[in-house]
């Protein structure tokens, strides 16, 4: 079950734009004291149950100075930065033993999010998220290095699960909403509260985007 504060840790199965969907109303995090396995579980049954896509969001701190605080980033790749990986170990038959990580964040799914928000007037911009274990906040000085190494938004979460699913053969699309900033030379101090007022407020348009690409699939 998770532990975090928000997450209800509930597993939800129903429709949406009248397609079937099972959702997750919240996640087991690495740095709760999970392992990857543990984490990444959830993917492996909704593989066993036929899902072929999957949509993950959270929320992230943003690096790039053209970000604003409640901006909806559409992951178009990450950088994993955790301490253990999660296809660690004996191989799955899911996928091959060396999975090629090109277009992890599926092409199609992200242009048909593009043109839904540009029809919908809501704003979306594209970025590289950086999963890191957690469950501190970055430092000035880490934010700085991750945006250096190529990241425009960075979180605790996501990429595991990513990995897992892409290894299935998962076409998944992913989400960050962007609930603080760690510009460089600008440190910010943010709080979990924070984070949870700016995630409630964008998520509204994040699932009207959401809903129209699963009531078009």
């Amino acid at each position: 079950m998770s532990t975090v504060e928000g997450h209800a840790g509930k597993l939800i199965f129903g429709k949406l734009g009248g397609v079937d969907i099972m959702a997750m109303e919240g996640r087991f995090h690495y740095y709760e004291g999970y392992n990857m396995k543990e984490v990444t579980f959830p993917i492996r049954v909704m593989y066993e149950l036929g899902i072929k896509t999957l949509f993950v969001s959270n929320a992230s701190g943003g690096m790039n100075p053209e970000f604003k605080i409640g901006d909806l980033m559409i992951i178009t790749d990450h950088i994993n930065f955790f301490p253990e990986h999660p296809l660690r170990g004996k191989n799955f038959p899911t996928g091959p033993r060396f999975p090629d990580m090109h277009e992890t964040y599926d092409n199609a799914l992200i242009a048909q999010a593009d043109a839904i928000a540009a029809e919908k007037g809501i704003r979306v911009v594209h970025g590289v998220y950086m999963g890191v274990q957690g469950p501190t906040f970055e430092t000035p000085a880490e934010y700085k290095m991750y945006h250096r190494m190529g990241a425009d938004a960075v979180g605790m979460s996501t990429v595991p699960e990513v990995i897992v699913a892409h290894h299935c053969g998962i076409r998944t699309f992913g989400i960050s909403i962007i609930t603080d900033l760690g510009l460089e030379d600008t440190p910010v101090e943010v709080s979990h509260e924070e984070v949870q007022v700016a995630a409630n407020r964008a998520q509204p348009l994040m699932t009207e985007i959401m809903r129209e690409m699963i009531r078009r699939a």
